[in-house]
């Protein structure tokens, strides 16, 4: 009986020891961890994203991150908020994105465009 308390200490010491050698995640960092959205365009193309992972993505300006870090530390910003910030700037991020190559593939789509345009300008 001894012999085992003896052990279970090791063990809970052993750990403790891991806990103190790594950095503790703030809360507001595990929040943004945990809290997933549903993306449905680009490479998260229906999947569960973390909110940290894609303020950490391709999509979001480092600038942007960490005004929106700074932001949501600073309590001015909820988690929902910055949910939705994120989500819309990598939404419209992939638009962008794929309108460019559509109209890089097709030349013709863009003066299409412009005709309409012209076109629209001249009936004012």
């Amino acid at each position: 009986l001894t012999a085992v308390k003896t052990s279970n200490k090791d063990t809970v010491s052993a750990a403790g020891e891991k806990d103190a050698d790594s950095p503790k995640e703030e809360p507001w960092e595990t929040a943004l961890k945990t809290t997933a959205v549903n993306m449905e365009v680009g490479e998260f193309r229906g999947c569960k994203v973390s909110v940290w992972d894609l303020l950490h993505s391709k999509y979001i300006p480092e600038e942007n991150r960490k005004e929106l870090l700074e932001l949501y530390q600073a309590e001015e910003l909820t988690l929902d908020q910055v949910k939705t910030v994120v989500s819309t700037i990598v939404t419209k991020a992939e638009a962008a994105r794929a309108e460019q190559l559509a109209n890089a593939s097709s030349p013709r789509a863009e003066s299409t465009a412009a005709e309409a345009e012209h076109t629209h300008l001249q009936e004012d």
